[in-house]
């Protein structure tokens, strides 16, 4: 089952008056938003697409099927414009759903109505950000980045106003973890830093050049300039474009070919915000994670690695949520007790959630970009599917 994909175009012959034709077009217009509206049925045996991925039935892979292919139309009924679910379990796909919805690139300023799909890249917006903490970890395996605890003003040394010693007891791990200290405003009312990246002749300076306001290490505060200053820093200790270091060392490995960086207003790829993927190579990050590294056999990121970025180390004061190294966590009821999750969340609905306890991913997407209640909405739908898995 494919979803639907609007409709062809309309030849008009002759000759007819304007009234009518403005009739015609709204009746379009309105039949349109209609259809964009429309769910698509749950695809409960997931297509075979030449993407290295097989599929498991959802009872074969433990879930209760009736209640899966209940919430996934729920989840699909088009209220929270969530565009997308992917369900994989034990390395197999299990369950996949798309709909027609009202998107926006992180570079445009006006929605519009697509049909998404298997094949149909989506913005990820800030999954991107976990995908620069795994390459973290691989440049440090490969000995191109030394040590967690270097200090992120060794790596510029063109700036030496800024070598304070506040300055200068960042480290890569504070980065990692959203804790430089470092004064910065993201989200919500007020000035917004994130934006003003996308502005900035010389970006890495705008993160760098803050003001420290809490010593480095003790509090979470949200920072996308901490992302884009660890993608700089793996082009200068890669001596590649961070892009190609993507695609190289992590990307390529997993089959992964599909994939756009959307760039500033000079074209420069934005680690912090511009992933664009499909959902089905989303979760072969998802699988990386669960396979602690491995894909296929081979150890694409160390284990270690695995382990450090899915551990908590802070509170995010966003609902009962902790931070580990660009990865976000939780727990999910499970019968009775509770399981560990970690999550790459991007901004809109977009989220890459792995239950390592259960062997278990699941990939969202959606349009509801600063939408808060939504983004708790998904939040709460990946808990429901976690509930739909048998003991």
């Amino acid at each position: 089952m494919t979803p639907s994909r609007g409709f062809g175009a309309i030849h008009v012959a002759g000759r007819c008056p304007s009234w009518f034709l403005g009739w015609v077009l709204l009746l379009l217009h309105a039949l349109a938003h209609a259809q964009a509206a429309s769910p698509v049925a749950p695809l409960e045996t997931p297509a075979l697409a030449g993407d290295g991925w097989q599929r498991l039935s959802p009872a074969e892979a433990g879930f209760d099927p009736a209640r899966l292919h209940a919430l996934l139309l729920e989840m699909m009924d088009g209220r929270a414009n969530l565009h997308g679910v992917v369900v994989e379990r034990h390395g197999r796909l299990v369950a996949e759903a798309y709909r027609t919805g009202r998107d926006r690139t992180v570079n445009s300023l006006f929605a519009h109505t697509r049909a998404f799909g298997p094949e149909v890249r989506h913005d990820a917006r800030s999954v991107g950000k976990s995908v620069i903490g795994l390459l973290v970890g691989v440049a440090l395996a490969q000995g191109r980045l030394k040590r967690v605890d270097t200090p992120v003003l060794e790596f510029y040394p063109e700036f030496p106003e800024l070598a304070s010693p506040e300055r200068r007891a960042i480290t890569l791990e504070h980065l990692l973890g959203m804790s430089s200290g470092l004064a910065w405003h993201e989200g919500g009312d007020g000035p917004d830093d994130e934006h003003k990246l996308m502005w900035k002749w010389t970006p890495v300076y705008h993160p760098l050049s803050r003001p420290v306001a809490v010593a480095p290490g003790t509090v979470f505060n949200y920072n996308s300039g901490g992302a884009l200053l660890l993608a700089d820093i793996l082009a200068r200790a890669t001596g590649m474009p961070w892009t190609e270091y993507a695609r190289t060392a992590l990307f390529e490995p997993l089959g992964i070919r599909d994939v756009e960086w959307v760039g500033d207003f000079l074209g420069r790829p934005m680690a912090y915000t511009g992933l664009r993927m499909r959902p089905r190579d989303m979760a072969k990050l998802g699988r990386l994670v669960l396979n602690r590294g491995q894909w296929q056999g081979r150890q694409i990121v160390p284990s270690a690695w695995i382990d450090a970025s899915l551990t908590p180390r802070l509170r995010t004061g966003f609902d009962d949520t902790g931070y580990g190294y660009l990865w976000w966590t939780g727990s999910a009821a499970w019968h009775d007790r509770a399981v560990p999750w970690a999550a790459a969340f991007g901004n809109g609905g977009q989220r890459i959630f792995v239950a390592p306890d259960l062997d278990l991913c699941v990939v969202i997407t959606a349009g509801a970009y600063g939408d808060l209640k939504v983004a708790r909405q998904v939040n709460a739908f990946f808990r429901e599917i976690v509930a739909t898995v048998g003991r």
